[in-house]
């Protein structure tokens, strides 16, 4: 598994077991943006954060105005946050699309730049699937020569995107994620989202990364948003298809990672 003699065998990443408020961009901004700050203090080199952070995971009727284009001043003040700074940003957002349904969409940001960006391409049974389009383009990108992908939630289930990335060069693949757990609020457990949650990434992530010799990791929301919880999530999978890395339950939180790319070795950063 070891990479070209251009690329640096260690490479750091933050995995952002985030709480994320439906609609809420001031707020979600301002977390993430402390987020990227502890990531640089810790020299991360990729930072990952769930399925629509910014805006939340959100009905677009009930919040059009966390409905953003991509070149709209809320994403222009999130790659500001980039400036600057040796850091990629994965970032979510509820995308407009001024041709027909939206899009949900992850962004990748590095010193201030729009670097490119992964449409959602799987809703599976989704009930919001009326809303949203699915993205029909499969792309990789560059952090220091290290190639990589993006998956978005219910996209883990398609196989093909995971093959085709590895296909293109990609050695990692982020799955970044916001799994809305069904039933009342009010006598959630907790526990056992986060166990359902869990039980999906080991079902389809240990296998893709075996077969395709590349790592995974996961982030995922967490927390109660105004009327929808989610499980948290936060996972690494080596190319050999173990799971290195679990956060320890669901509670918003951020996990910071060396990875050694040419001995899989895994460190956690205090």
């Amino acid at each position: 598994y070891a990479l070209p003699g251009d690329v640096k065998n260690k490479l750091r990443i933050a995995l952002v077991q985030m709480f994320c408020e439906k609609g809420a961009v001031d707020q979600n901004m301002a977390l993430m943006a402390d987020y990227i700050e502890e990531a640089e203090s810790r020299s991360i080199d990729i930072i990952g954060f769930p399925e629509a952070s910014l805006t939340g995971y959100h009905e677009p009727v009930r919040f059009p105005e966390a409905v953003l284009p991509l070149d709209g001043p809320e994403v222009v003040e999130l790659l500001k946050l980039t400036e600057a700074r040796n850091l990629t940003v994965l970032a979510g957002i509820i995308e407009e699309n001024t041709d027909g349904l939206l899009y949900i969409t992850h962004i990748t940001a590095r010193d201030g730049k729009l670097i490119g960006y992964h449409r959602k391409m799987y809703d599976g049974d989704d009930e919001d699937c009326p809303w949203f389009a699915m993205g029909n383009e499969i792309a990789v990108f560059d952090h220091d020569g290290l190639s990589f992908g993006i998956a978005i939630c219910a996209d883990i289930s398609k196989e093909e995107l995971f093959a085709e990335c590895s296909r293109k060069g990609a050695r990692m693949m982020f799955e970044l994620a916001a799994p809305g757990l069904y039933g009342e609020q009010a006598t959630r457990d907790w526990k056992a989202g986060y166990e359902w949650w869990e039980g999906e990434c080991l079902k389809f992530l240990t296998g893709y990364a075996k077969k395709y010799g590349i790592w995974i990791a996961v982030a995922t929301q967490a927390g109660r948003t105004s009327d929808e919880d989610f499980p948290g999530g936060g996972y690494l999978f080596n190319p050999r298809g173990e799971r290195v890395y679990a956060t320890k339950d669901w509670n918003p939180c951020a996990a910071y990672l060396e990875i050694n790319l040419d001995t899989l070795e895994v460190t956690e950063l205090a």
